[in-house]
């Protein structure tokens, strides 16, 4: 079963990767949101899925890649160069964080990793000479050339694609891993994990670390591929919920349910906001609940209720 969920998830990687034959703006923008939500899906995984504890920390990430890309670029640095200092700034600071942070359990450290990004925020907003603060913060251009709006789409849309390509397979690696290993072994049993030699203390919060990286690089791709960043938006509270839904619509701790859990959520998001836009959050929210509800173990449930009875018995 696993096997053929990563095998979908896969197949649906490459079929994504041809978006842009489409010649379509439109496209490009789903498909790169379809890359960026499954970049947090992913990242969210390795704590939320592999170790079990519920981090809502995406948020602080996102926004803090962000806000590390847009000063970086308006400082002149180059694209490659912003997104791997991002990355490596995001590593370092929830490493630390982490420490920390993960002393806590269950709802407490939920509570904790949410407010992360709140404080984030509210140091953005302070911090106007650097940030703009309220006033959000324009960024130049980080592509140039004559290929006009659908060269500048099709750029980041190839960038989002690889770097989605690149966390899957890292974090595919991870859960095979002595750290995956590690981390499902705190899962079931922090304390019987500490016992058999497991270092709980660097395993988690090198866990916490690494669902940073990637989403902090795809925050400073989004800051530069929409021009103009403001607090609001990038510590937006959905980024920290929305990579849980799509991790649990997937299949938690799968990072190929993960990816299929991204795609599958975007697009309802964007067909109930096409047919109901007033009362679009509700409706969300009700479908996902219910979505939730009848498939308690995601995507890979329902692959598993339509095999054969023989199939699943042998």
């Amino acid at each position: 079963m696993k096997r053929s969920v990563f095998l979908v998830a896969l197949l649906c990687l490459l079929a994504l990767g041809a978006l842009p034959l489409a010649n379509s703006a439109y496209a490009l923008r789903i498909g790169t949101f379809a890359c960026m939500y499954a970049i947090m899906s992913v990242s969210w995984t390795v704590i939320g899925g592999f170790a079990g504890y519920p981090s809502f920390a995406t948020a602080a990430f996102f926004g803090f890649g962000a806000y590390c890309g847009g000063v970086l670029l308006a400082k002149g640095w180059p694209l490659l160069a912003t997104v791997g200092a991002a990355g490596g700034l995001a590593f370092a600071g929830a490493l630390l964080l982490g420490i920390v942070l993960l002393r806590l359990r269950g709802h407490y450290f939920a509570i904790a990793s949410l407010a992360v990004a709140e404080v984030l925020r509210e140091l953005t907003n302070t911090a106007t000479d650097l940030t703009g603060g309220g006033m959000g913060l324009n960024i130049p251009l980080a592509v140039t050339g004559s290929g006009g709006v659908m060269a500048e789409a099709s750029f980041f849309f190839w960038a989002m694609w690889l770097l989605l390509v690149v966390s899957f397979v890292a974090v595919a690696r991870i859960q095979v891993s002595r750290l995956g290993f590690g981390l499902s072994c705190i899962k079931q049993n922090e304390a019987a994990a500490d016992m058999i030699g497991v270092n709980a203390t660097l395993y988690k919060s090198t866990a916490f670390a690494l669902s940073g990286v990637f989403v902090a690089m795809a925050g400073v791709l989004y800051a530069a591929w929409v021009h103009y960043i403001e607090p609001p938006d990038v510590f937006d509270v959905l980024f920290a919920v929305k990579p849980i839904v799509m991790a649990l619509l997937g299949g938690l701790g799968s990072p190929a349910g993960a990816v299929l859990g991204a795609f599958a959520f975007l697009a309802i998001e964007e067909t109930v906001w096409r047919n109901y836009l007033e009362i679009h959050t509700g409706v969300l929210g009700l479908m996902v609940v219910l979505l939730l509800l009848f498939l308690p173990n995601g995507l890979m449930s329902l692959a598993r209720r339509l095999r054969p009875a023989g199939a699943r018995h042998g």
